[in-house]
């Protein structure tokens, strides 16, 4: 196989890392507030990526903290970086679109392309074997959800600002997208999560899946 085809799955999985996501969110979240009518839309957005991130993050601490999981669907906690590309870029494919076009047939296929591509990271965590099946999905529908609530509290099409900058700006946000996981420094959000776990729980290692399953990987 192509090398550029094994590596692959690496380079798409970095689309959902927090040190991308995240500015993608602030800066997705100060357009809508300078080109929004309403706060209200604005407002719904973030509360719903909040919460899904919450979920996520206290889902991580319970297991690496506590051990608290399910054994049997091989689940140690919500997929971050499923989550956070099921609740974003649909949201920023849904607002670039409507942007640029008047039909809302074409602005729903353009944010099924966001979808598309949250399942294409989400694909590649486990296919990467960082996350189990039951992460990954699990990852996904909280995002989905959040994005879902979200576009639909946006009540339609969002309005196009009056501003002409304000909507290359939109574009400006997703080309600089498609750079970030060239030049990003691998994020170390799992390190912060994981020493918080352990504060918490007052232990001094995190728990495995290994210990999940209540056995040790074969010595190599």
């Amino acid at each position: 196989m192509p090398y550029y085809l094994t590596k692959a799955p690496y380079w798409i999985t970095r689309f959902g890392e927090i040190g991308i996501v995240l500015p993608i969110a602030m800066a997705l979240t100060l357009w809508m507030l300078l080109s929004a009518r309403s706060v209200r839309p604005v407002l719904g957005w973030v509360m719903a990526l909040g919460l899904a991130v919450l979920v996520t993050t206290l889902s991580k601490i319970a297991f690496i903290g506590w051990g608290i999981g399910i054994p049997a669907l091989d689940f140690t906690g919500f997929s971050g970086h499923a989550m956070f590309a099921a609740a974003i870029y649909p949201v920023l494919a849904y607002t670039l679109a409507a942007q640029w076009t008047p039909s809302r047939s074409a602005t729903a296929l353009v944010t099924l392309g966001g979808y598309a591509l949250a399942l294409l990271i989400a694909w590649s965590r486990v296919h990467i074997q960082v996350h189990s099946v039951s992460e990954v999905v699990a990852g996904f529908a909280l995002g989905a959800a959040a994005s879902g609530w979200s576009i639909w509290h946006m009540g339609g099409v969002p309005a196009r600002p009056r501003s002409v900058r304000l909507r290359w700006a939109l574009v400006g946000l997703v080309c600089w997208l498609t750079v970030m996981p060239l030049h990003a420094a691998p994020s170390r959000s799992h390190d912060i999560v994981t020493r918080i776990a352990l504060e918490l729980a007052d232990r001094t290692q995190p728990f495995r899946r290994v210990d999940l399953h209540g056995y040790a990987l074969p010595q190599t």
